[in-house]
């Protein structure tokens, strides 16, 4: 299964692969800055939380930034949870409204027995949104969660300001590697074998990503029954709205990396030449996880693009 599973998406495993992008150097400015401000992160630091929503199910989220800052909701990919975001959300400006989200049958949010196509996952965002007070937001959605957010913006296009797809593609319909998932996934039952979970989690990578990391993405999708990775995947796989992406008018950033083994560059260009306000970027060197892989160049990025959409 691991031979099969590395062969598909010609991906190395973690200890392999380009070097770790460096930890950022700080100066005596930036420090004496931070001691300033500390008094006013505090009041804006996560803070973890859960709301039911009017879908019937109760979400698990983080919530970091000033409340007066622009929402950013952040949805986590396949069987992750808000912790894929752990690499990033310490280097986001305060000033921006993060919420980080366990969606439906993921992390510590509740598992309904039914609904897990993208139309439900959709329909909670907007539903969060209500439960949160926000009117709008920008959303940041890996692999799945960024099929979620094309689908929010189809659905509920006045609640979506910008949109930032990570590790996407017009659909996962037709895709080899999430068919040939589906046929390892499909023959789970109860919890998934903690040998596949790693393997899956590790092939992702093509840089190195902390082990302390890699453990926690493995112990996140431990907590997702068979039963879940099954409908999830099911839903994945029946939706393509790609006949559908011209009516998505806000602003998007694509972000991929040239060695995704799920999503070549060919799809990842397909999705913005679909798209009317696209821009790309594509990190060489890179694989599904560009977030995780290269987390400092990817803030960077992605917060330059939410502060000129959102001026």
């Amino acid at each position: 299964m691991k031979t099969l599973l590395a062969a598909l998406l010609t991906l190395p495993l973690l200890a392999c692969g380009p070097a770790a992008e460096p930890a950022p150097a700080e100066t005596p400015a930036q420090s004496e800055a931070l001691t300033e401000q500390s008094s006013e992160l505090s009041s804006t630091a996560p803070r973890e939380r859960s709301v039911r929503l009017r879908t019937g199910v109760t979400l698990r989220y983080v919530e970091q930034g000033s409340r007066n800052g622009p929402a950013v909701v952040f949805l986590h990919g396949y069987t992750d949870s808000h912790h894929t975001w752990d690499l990033n959300l310490s280097l986001f400006s305060r000033d921006f409204h993060i919420y980080a989200l366990d969606q439906r049958g993921h992390g510590d949010s509740t598992r309904p027995v039914c609904c897990y196509t993208q139309q439900y996952f959709a329909a909670d965002v907007a539903a969060f949104l209500d439960a949160v007070g926000e009117r709008d937001a920008f959303l940041v959605g890996h692999s799945m969660g960024s099929f979620i957010a094309q689908q929010v913006a189809l659905d509920f296009p006045r609640r979506v300001e910008a949109l930032v797809l990570v590790g996407s593609a017009p659909t996962v319909a037709g895709n080899e590697v999430a068919l040939f998932l589906k046929s390892v996934v499909d023959e789970q039952v109860g919890t998934v074998d903690p040998v596949f979970v790693r393997e899956f989690q590790s092939s992702t990578f093509i840089r190195p990503v902390p082990a302390s990391y890699l453990d926690t993405l493995v112990s996140e999708s431990l907590k997702v029954p068979a039963r879940v990775w099954q409908d999830t995947l099911d839903g994945m796989l029946a939706e393509d709205h790609s006949s559908r992406l011209h009516r998505i008018r806000v602003p998007v950033l694509v972000v991929g990396g040239d060695q995704d083994g799920f999503f070549p560059v060919a799809q990842q260009q397909a999705l913005v030449n679909a798209l009317p306000d696209a821009r790309f970027i594509l990190y060489p060197d890179t694989g599904h996880a560009p977030h995780a892989e290269l987390p400092q160049t990817f803030v960077r990025d992605v917060s330059q693009f939410l502060r000129r959409v959102s001026r």
